[in-house]
């Protein structure tokens, strides 16, 4: 980077906030990024349509698509004159804490804002909502929570879900075995071979795991939530309030233009790469609202 530009990009910064007092362990992100002229990216290998491989060799997706105009967003921002992106592959039980440790700057796939992960990271405007279901082998009648009783079921390390189907199995009383697995896709295969009954996950992931196998017959997804429907957001350093309000204002731009009804589109309602899977799942209602009126889930 040219002496000069780092000079624009630091004066710019000195107009941010820093991060908050109670994330002191590493630099503001925007200063980072400033200095090394990088933003690093978390990304998962298989989680349709919001973060995945195609057949290149950086993922593509919903999700990915807003930090790339997000990242577009902040080189403008900071005056810099490349940008370069640098993907890095997260998982479920890792991802908070490559975060917390500089590993990346912003975690572009689908995770679920709720108030007890705010304690750890923070998060930026929704861009989706989805509720929690269980996909079984048709073969099997599996449809409600109460078929659940008794039978073994998998859930991805890390997640929320977990904690929802605990919940369940403790209040209903219904000795449900609930295994593990570290992967979305490692859980969603234990049900096609017959080592788990249920998997227990978010209801667009499931939908989007059927569709892939080409069978989606051979599949059933729950006909009732076990837990209801809650947003998705790019998941940020906790306490970097210049990083967030910089990813908001990029995101904000994008909900008020009305280009975000075009890229969910783009990735929700019509033939998605490498295979063409239409996932068919219009602009619902609730979403559409929290585009016209984005809120801000960390500001006190």
């Amino acid at each position: 980077m040219q002496r000069s530009t780092l000079w624009l990009a630091l004066g710019v910064l000195s107009l941010l906030p820093a991060a908050a007092a109670g994330d002191d362990t590493q630099p503001p992100t925007l200063q980072t990024i400033a200095k090394t002229g990088t933003i690093r990216l978390g990304y998962a290998d298989r989680n349709v349509p919001f973060s995945y491989l195609g057949t290149g060799p950086e993922p593509i997706g919903y999700s990915i698509e807003l930090c790339l105009r997000v990242a577009g967003s902040i080189k403008k921002k900071l005056g810099l004159p490349e940008l370069k992106i640098d993907f890095v592959k997260r998982t479920p039980s890792n991802r908070i804490m490559l975060l917390n440790d500089g590993t990346i700057d912003m975690e572009c796939v689908a995770s679920t804002n709720t108030e007890e992960r705010r304690k750890a990271v923070w998060f930026s405007y929704s861009h989706f909502i989805t509720g929690t279901r269980y996909v079984a082998l048709k073969s099997s009648g599996l449809t409600t929570v109460g078929d659940l009783a008794g039978r073994t079921v998998v859930v991805t390390t890390g997640t929320i879900n977990i904690g929802q189907l605990n919940v369940l199995n403790r209040k209903l009383g219904m000795n449900i075995a609930v295994l593990q697995n570290d992967s979305t896709e490692g859980g969603f295969e234990m049900v096609t071979e017959n080592r788990a009954s249920a998997f227990v996950m978010d209801d667009i992931l499931l939908r989007s795991f059927v569709a892939e196998t080409g069978r989606p017959e051979d599949y059933s997804i729950s006909s009732e939530y076990l837990a209801p429907p809650q947003p998705y957001g790019l998941m940020l350093r906790h306490g970097d309030t210049g990083f967030r309000d910089a990813v908001n204002e990029a995101l904000g731009e994008i909900y008020a233009s009305g280009e975000i009804e075009k890229i969910y589109d783009k990735w929700f309602n019509a033939p998605i790469p490498p295979n063409g899977m239409n996932l068919k799942r219009p602009l619902p209602g609730d979403l559409a609202e929290i585009f016209r009126k984005p809120i801000d889930t960390t500001a006190e």
